[in-house]
This record gives structure tokens, C-alpha cells and sequence, in this order.
């Protein structure tokens, strides 16, 4: 399972699991808080699908500041999406939140991503019947490193039972966008896959719900803010207009442009808004880049 680390700022606790089912997790974090007060928080677009498991209140979110969509549940799995999410965090809460490989849900469960676009849902639906026995399971356990192996177990048993997986264009094609970290063109991946630029689309908008574009976007902008999330935990000197160049942005207006869009704010107010959480280790990598 790898590693288990932990990071303490405060009145948060996060523990990452090094790597748990690494072909289906990009990243998993056990989180504890013990706040001054109740805090909205904004979970950003990103390449990767969000499953929370909480052992304390469920958990509330929506695409809506003021809450007027929002559900509850302590079990939630969050397809892609393109506008930022917002999770009211109440004062005491424990859980486990994963990042999850959208092409892994089909072999994981049997479900396509593309059934989850832009909405959470309640992870039963999606997970089985024994996500719930699960969840209790895991916060009865007395340590970290036993929930993540029970939680491993429980995701392996499910890619056991599930034989069919994406198509391989699709699959290939995720590849290859996240090598050129979402910059390259569209005409260059439909070659690479030997399918006309429609029949790709289609094809890939029905397994994970967004299109080559879209996820290239998405792609982009995790780059970027991984960059923008390390050099805040390194407290070094941010350059956001590096960052736009390094990232394939046009400038360092477009960088800005699409955190308005992807955040709801500029870089530099997500960064105030989200600092305390940076530095304790939150937002772990939604996906893997080439060096």
C-alpha cells in the first residue's frame, strides 16, 4: 500500500497513504479538523473524479455558494466538472477523501465516469450496497494505516468482480493528453489514436462525460495549480506569469481568466482563501505528469 505520512497545521490533520491501488487512486488523504467555526470550502475543477468518505456529520456540497443545491451524505463521489464545488466543513470532522482515475470507475464498478458528469452523487449508488459497512467499518478502525489497507481490500475486491473496461482509443487518449499536460492540439490526438476528430469526441465524451478539449483544459489548469500549490508549501517567491508560460497559457491574463472560471477567483485569492489548507498537505495531485 506504501507509505503512510502525516502533516499537522493546526486545526487540521491530513495522513496520505503513499500508494493505495495505484492503477485506480491517484491520491488518498485521511483528513481530522477541529475548527473555530464552520467553513465553506472550494473544491476546484480537476482530472480526476472526488470520493469522500466521512465518519462524523455528512458531508454538504453543491455548485452554488449560498447552498441552495447542495446535498448531504456521508458517502459522495463527484464526477468531472468545470465550475467550482462548495463544501460546507463543520467544525469536527474525520474522513477519507480520494482522488480517483475516471477511467478506473468502469473497471472499478462498472459505471462510466460520463454518468457522473458535473454532479455528486451519493457513493452507494455507484459503490454497492456494502459502501456503507464500509464507511463504518473504516471509522471503528484505530489507526490510519488499517482504514487505508480495509479501504485497498474493498477496491481491489471490486475491480475483481468487474472484467469490462473503456474502449482502448479512449484510454489511450487520456494517456496522451496528460503527456502534453493538456496542451496538445486536437487534430494531433485524433491522429494519434487513428479517429477523425468527431468519432473521438463521441466516443470519449460518452466513457468520462467532458470532451478531449474539455479534459485538456482541465489538464492544463491541474498543472498549473499544482505549480502554484508547491511553491506556497515551499514558501517561495510566486510568478504566477512563469507559471502561465510553463503551464501553455497564452499569458498571465489567461492563467487568471481561467481560475475565474475553474475557481470562481483569482489565483492569488484562492491561494488567500485556501492557504491554511495548502500548507497542511490538502489538494494532493488529481494526476500524474511526466517529469
Amino acid at each position: 500500500m506504501g507509505q503512510v505520512t502525516e502533516l499537522d497545521q493546526g486545526e487540521w490533520r491530513f495522513v496520505e497513504s503513499g500508494r493505495l491501488v495505484p492503477e485506480a487512486v491517484v491520491s488518498a488523504v485521511g483528513y481530522t479538523s477541529h475548527l473555530r467555526r464552520p467553513v465553506l470550502h472550494r473544491g476546484l475543477p480537476s482530472p480526476a473524479l472526488t470520493l469522500v468518505l466521512t465518519f462524523d456529520e455528512p458531508v454538504t456540497s453543491g455548485f452554488e455558494p449560498t447552498g441552495e443545491d447542495a446535498g448531504s451524505s456521508h458517502l459522495v463521489l463527484g464526477g468531472l466538472h468545470t465550475r467550482p464545488a462548495y463544501i460546507a466543513q463543520p467544525r469536527v470532522q474525520s474522513g477519507i477523501q480520494l482522488a480517483v482515475r475516471p477511467l478506473a470507475l468502469r473497471q472499478l464498478f462498472g459505471v462510466a465516469a460520463g454518468e457522473l458528469r458535473d454532479q455528486a452523487v451519493d457513493a452507494r449508488a455507484v459503490l454497492g450496497e456494502g459502501a456503507e459497512d464500509l464507511r463504518q467499518r473504516l471509522a471503528e478502525l484505530t489507526t490510519w494505516p488499517e482504514r487505508f489497507a480495509a479501504l485497498a481490500a474493498y477496491l481491489r475486491a471490486g475491480a475483481d468482480r468487474v472484467t469490462a473496461g473503456p474502449r482502448p482509443e479512449v484510454v489511450e487518449a487520456w494517456k496522451w493528453i496528460a503527456w502534453h499536460r493538456g496542451t496538445g492540439s486536437m487534430s494531433a490526438l485524433a491522429r494519434h489514436v487513428h479517429l477523425g476528430e468527431r468519432q473521438l469526441t463521441s466516443i470519449f465524451k460518452a466513457e468520462l462525460g467532458v470532451t478531449p478539449k474539455a479534459a485538456s483544459r482541465l489538464m492544463r489548469f491541474e498543472h498549473a495549480r499544482q505549480r502554484i500549490a508547491r511553491t506556497v508549501r515551499e514558501a517561495s517567491s510566486l510568478d504566477l506569469a512563469a507559471v502561465a508560460h510553463s503551464c501553455g497559457y497564452y499569458d498571465h491574463s489567461h492563467l487568471v481568466r481561467e481560475f475565474q472560471q475553474y475557481a470562481g477567483c483569482s489565483p492569488t485569492r484562492w491561494i488567500g482563501d485556501e492557504l491554511r489548507n495548502i500548507q497542511a498537505g490538502a489538494g494532493q495531485p488529481a494526476q500524474e505528469f511526466p517529469v
